[in-house]
């Protein structure tokens, strides 16, 4: 017997962070999502598995349209086509107001209740697949409590969506714990909610899938499904095949030895070269984050923009097809501390007590915690698109304004030495 695992399919959902990038296949990227779905019936039909798991968050919240509800029902029609039964759950960005939307689905199609836990009986493979969707949009009780036992005579299943016992990222809804899925007596537990692949256990297998497609530059790397194989009543493989159209990836450039900007676009070239290599022939996007002790530090930062457009630029006359980059983000230090001595400091008239002005500056706890308090309403009002993510702005944490002061120290200082010797 074989099966697949899928979860977190979010159809229809945008990749962020591509949508106003010139150049970029605007519908290859609308259309993510559903290509990527479409290769998981794709493998279900290659592969002729026994049934197909969807363990929650199918949709993406509210449908703009009923074509989003059309393309599921037809693909749960090509699956229904070659006989594959298909069980799904509802998660949190389904909620069951967003299930009942739906047309009416093939008859292969099998939704679990919201109210309490059901379980479907497979009985020419000896399965029992027990699962219970979420109601409401936050579930924050323990829905694995109320599964049934399994039955030692059938292999067991469970299909939940679930944070576990918490995940960076995500919230924490249905938690539960591993020792509580391991006392139910089940062979295989197929959950859904983290997008980040993660076998937590063998014995039984205990198994987020991953979402199925990466959907911004928090989500890197091969996006797909597990396809299980069982015999004896064991699952004996648990085999992760990729479905993603579109991967993203992360490049860490080093440009310490760089001493000019022009010195900066081989090092990010090489980068970006070799991490096409692990897209496997996909579109690649791509964020480009410079590291590293920089003398170059304060003109990187005070030109941002210009070497982002280089970068890109680049891309298109190295022969580097399908790779756009997401965004280019200065993480560099200064070679030196700002406070270490200069020429220019030690001159006894006004611009060498301005720069040493600048090289004392310092923010205690007290003055941090003030100017903390004096950005806080400002804060209220960014948009929350800027104060999520690996590079979050939030102006009211001490650690992130102490780095923004040693940045404009950096930065004045060097336009300071570039007047003073003029």
């Amino acid at each position: 017997m074989r099966f697949l695992h899928a979860a977190d399919v979010h159809l229809d959902s945008p990749l962020r962070g591509l949508e106003r990038y010139e150049g970029a296949p605007v519908e290859e990227i609308r259309g993510a999502t559903r290509r990527a779905f479409e290769n998981l019936v794709a493998l279900a039909i290659e592969e002729s598995v026994d049934f197909v798991l969807l363990a929650g968050d199918i949709y993406d919240g509210d449908w703009r349209d009923y074509n989003t509800g059309l393309f599921f029902s037809g693909q749960m029609g090509r699956l229904n086509d070659h006989g594959i039964p298909v069980f799904l759950i509802a998660g949190n960005h389904d909620a069951a107001s967003q299930i009942t939307k739906a047309l009416r689905p093939p008859p292969n199609l099998s939704v679990f209740a919201t109210r309490a836990p059901e379980t479907r009986i497979l009985e020419h493979l000896g399965v029992a697949i027990h699962g219970q969707g979420f109601p409401s949009r936050a579930v924050t009780d323990d829905l694995s409590r109320s599964y049934p036992q399994g039955d030692p005579a059938l292999f067991n299943i469970g299909l939940l969506h679930t944070s576990l016992d918490g995940r960076p990222g995500h919230e924490p809804y249905a938690p539960c714990t591993l020792d509580g899925l391991r006392a139910k007596g089940y062979q295989y537990w197929a959950l859904g909610h983290v997008h980040q692949r993660e076998l937590l256990a063998r014995d039984p297998y205990v198994l987020f899938p991953g979402n199925i497609q990466g959907r911004h530059i928090r989500e890197t790397g091969p996006k797909g499904c597990s396809l299980v194989r069982v015999e004896d009543g064991q699952a004996v493989e648990v085999e992760s095949r990729a479905l993603d159209v579109v991967r993203w990836a992360t490049c860490r450039v080093e440009v310490s030895e760089a001493r000019t900007l022009d010195q900066i676009l081989p090092l990010v070239e090489q980068s970006l070269a070799e991490a096409t290599e692990t897209a496997e022939g996909r579109p690649l996007a791509v964020r480009v984050q410079l590291v590293g002790r920089s003398p170059i530090h304060s003109r990187l930062h005070a030109e941002h923009e210009r070497v982002t457009n280089e970068c890109r630029a680049l891309i298109s006359s190295t022969g580097l097809a399908d790779v756009w980059i997401e965004k280019l983000v200065v993480q560099t230090h200064p070679s030196a501390p700002v406070s270490d001595p200069a020429p220019a400091q030690v001159r006894e008239d006004a611009f060498g007590g301005l720069l040493r002005t600048l090289h004392d500056l310092e923010l205690d706890g007290e003055s941090l915690s003030a100017l903390s308090g004096e950005v806080e309403a400002l804060a209220l009002k960014l948009p929350p698109a800027l104060r999520a993510g690996d590079d979050a702005f939030d102006p009211t944490r001490p650690d992130y304004l102490l780095g923004c002061l040693e940045d404009v120290k950096a930065l004045l200082v060097d336009r300071l030495r570039g007047q003073g010797t003029q």
